[in-house]
């Protein structure tokens, strides 16, 4: 009876070292898989022009806006005139501002006052402009096309004076230049153009300024960059 109980216990610890030595491994594989996986999806290849231009950047300095300006048009490596566009963090999402920049940001709108036949187009899905106005009488029928329009920005809002009783006036100003400053729809994060690479460095001062003076006490951090080129931190206090 003693000598049968002995068997059986040590044929049962045998099992479990066999058990053991073959899942052990398994598992630790699994994770050294995954590890490097994760890794590899995080990942981001640069350019060697982009990592280039990028080492000529103190990441850990604030730079004015004049200097930010001059440096990130020497840095720009694009084959045509780039755009120069402000990345703010604000404190709160949806920040909606109004504002006519001092100069010309080199970029026309294309503005559209609504009527039936601009309806008729959005309905087919020809929506080729960059703005929309309309009076109230039509916002009855526009409200219908929100689900189009909304993600496009598009959609006129009486808080950015795109419904209002007088559009060709509020068309005028939008050609003359006005910008309407909203943030993404779920981050507090602005994207606003101020220029281009080839404009005078001064009159691009004088635009980012009046972007800073219109949004002040809201901004928490500024960058600074062309179509092609690394962020540059620029202050935003003026």
């Amino acid at each position: 009876m003693g000598s049968k109980k002995n068997v059986d216990m040590s044929a049962t610890t045998d099992e479990v070292k066999i058990v053991e030595n073959t899942q052990a491994p398994a598992v630790e594989s699994d994770a050294e898989t995954a590890a490097p996986k994760a890794e590899k999806k995080a990942a981001r290849i640069r350019s060697k022009k982009y990592v280039a231009t990028r080492s000529q950047v103190d990441k850990t300095k604030i730079y004015d806006a004049f200097s930010a300006i001059e440096l990130t048009k020497k840095l720009s490596y694009s084959k045509f005139d780039g755009s120069i566009t402000v990345d703010g963090v604000v404190r709160e999402t949806g920040v909606q501002n109004k504002l006519t920049l001092p100069h010309s940001t080199g970029k026309s709108l294309k503005v559209v006052i609504v009527d039936d036949a601009v309806l008729a187009e959005i309905e087919a899905g020809n929506i080729d402009f960059d703005a929309l106005i309309t009076t109230p009488q039509f916002m009855p029928k526009i409200a219908k096309h929100a689900r189009v329009l909304g993600p496009r920005g598009l959609m006129p809002n009486p808080k950015n004076g795109t419904v209002t009783a007088n559009p060709e006036q509020k068309k005028a100003d939008l050609e003359k230049g006005e910008l309407i400053i909203k943030t993404e729809k779920k981050r507090p994060v602005i994207h606003v153009t101020i220029g281009k690479v080839s404009m005078d460095t001064k009159e691009l001062v004088e635009n980012y300024n009046a972007l800073m003076t219109a949004l002040k006490g809201k901004v928490l951090k500024s960058t600074l960059s062309a179509t092609m080129s690394p962020g540059i931190k620029v202050d935003f206090e003026v």
